[in-house]
């Protein structure tokens, strides 16, 4: 529930459509209501701006449909589900129908993109455009639409050259990389917008299935670079819808 349902809801009671006793048990699913082992959290879009997110992993197709269930009936913003697996997609999908997908996230009921800005993922490689996918789709559940450059990392920095106009217009980058982790730094480097980088399990022994480029992008010497964890194109994503619900607040 959002403050605008919310608001709503009580001019409902006010104008008598609704009886407060209706209201009093649409009102009981905050801030929490349960769904077997799960709290499903309908205060977050009130706290934060924007709904709960559910996180596939370790959840039966079983639990995935009925937490996607409570948040759909009870909720009207976008339902968002990250990291599933086939068997989890399936039930989700037969149970609630078709949804947006990338890279094991699906999204249901994307809203209306609104005009946030020029916001830009760019990834040093082909083999980071998985994380590049879910970073986009999560953006879309925040009705932000980014644009998308890939595999301009340094080993060919010309090809980076070719697009600086496209990094430099930007108002805000996801910047995702792996192996050393340097295209941050270098985005970092160039422009004065804010920069979220992921690094990724991309690289050869030596990347250590991302800690080298995690670990690089901490210790850049761009200031103020903004670094979540491995593979988080998810938490990429709401750091951008951070930074913009603080904009317009």
């Amino acid at each position: 529930m959002d403050q605008e349902l919310l608001r709503a809801l009580l001019d409902d009671v006010s104008a008598g459509r609704i009886a407060p006793d209706d209201a009093v048990e649409q009102l009981k699913r905050l801030p929490f209501r349960q769904v077997d082992d799960t709290l499903v959290d309908h205060h977050r879009h009130l706290r934060q701006g924007a709904p709960e997110a559910v996180y596939g992993p370790g959840k039966s197709p079983e639990q995935c449909v009925s937490i996607v269930g409570e948040l759909l009936a009870h909720g009207r913003g976008a339902v968002l589900v990250t990291r599933t697996d086939d068997g989890q997609r399936k039930a989700l999908e037969a149970a609630h129908g078709v949804a947006d997908t990338a890279n094991g996230s699906m999204l249901w009921r994307a809203p209306a993109p609104i005009d946030h800005g020029n916001v830009l993922v760019i990834s040093a490689g082909t083999a980071d455009v998985p994380v590049v996918d879910e970073c986009l789709l999560a953006l879309r559940a925040h009705g932000i639409v980014a644009s998308r450059i890939t595999d301009v990392g340094v080993a060919g920095l010309h090809r980076l050259l070719d697009r600086v106009d496209d990094v430099m217009d930007a108002d805000i980058i996801v910047v995702v990389a792996g192996m050393e982790g340097a295209l941050a730094s270098v985005i970092g480097g160039l422009s004065g917008k804010p920069v979220i980088a992921v690094p990724t399990s991309v690289g050869y022994g030596s990347g250590l299935e991302g800690v080298t480029a995690l670990l690089a992008m901490h210790a850049t010497c761009a200031n103020g670079i903004t670094v979540v964890g491995i593979d988080n194109g998810y938490g990429a994503a709401c750091a951008v819808a951070r930074i913009i619900r603080g904009r317009s607040a």
